[in-house]
């Protein structure tokens, strides 16, 4: 009995450090980094933290600015350091940059799933995806960063679809709104990809000529 209370007194100080590094990440970075951060509490706090950046007069230079830049993408979609240099690496050299790594970006299998509604976060969606929860076109996969393409169909395996953690998505009301890209069957946990995802600075709040800025030094 007092080894499981040790043990779930560790697994709570364990969850709210981490709690708390998302916060601090979050009032550096913008709270559309994390899913948990976006919440009016947060929306607040930053507000007042922004209040006091203003009445201190300091201004960031480019090189901050642009690092900002790269880590609110590398959070917003968890990627490592390598992950997000490679993506933009390989969309500098097309006639697009910015639009070739936003539909990089969205169009790996974890953003996906997030995005149609089938796992709350990106990080859930990450491991449902490592566990062998989804198949795409029939397959199983394992890979988050998997690259759809227009047509193809990704699904909750039939084995999974009775876990808790999908059983009620048919029946919740999904607050986020289907990008007009995926087709989403709730019912049969089907997300079909029907187009692709278009970058526009205005509605994606992500700026990334900024991030070609930074990889560009």
């Amino acid at each position: 009995m007092a080894r499981a209370l040790r043990s779930l007194v560790a697994s709570n100080h364990f969850l709210m450090l981490r709690i708390k590094s998302k916060f601090k990440i979050a009032k550096r970075l913008g709270a559309a980094v994390f899913e948990q951060t976006q919440s009016q509490k947060f929306a607040l706090s930053e507000a007042r933290s922004q209040k006091k950046v203003k009445r201190g007069g300091r201004g960031g230079s480019d090189y901050g600015r642009q690092l900002l830049e790269k880590q609110r993408v590398r959070f917003t979609y968890g990627l490592s350091e390598r992950q997000l240099s490679n993506y933009a690496k390989d969309a500098y050299t097309s006639a697009d940059p910015s639009m070739t790594l936003h539909r990089s970006l969205e169009m790996r299998l974890d953003s996906t799933l997030y995005r149609a509604g089938i796992a709350s976060t990106r990080r859930a969606a990450r491991q449902a995806v490592s566990h062998g929860h989804v198949t795409v076109n029939g397959d199983r996969t394992t890979s988050p960063s998997y690259r759809l393409k227009k047509g193809d169909l990704i699904a909750v395996r039939e084995g999974s679809k009775r876990s808790p953690l999908y059983a009620g998505i048919a029946e919740a009301e999904n607050s986020r709104v289907t990008p007009a890209w995926l087709e989403f069957d709730k019912g049969a946990l089907e997300v079909k990809i029907t187009g692709e995802p278009i970058y526009t600075p205005t509605e994606t709040a992500l700026d990334y000529p900024t991030v070609f800025e930074f990889y560009s030094r």
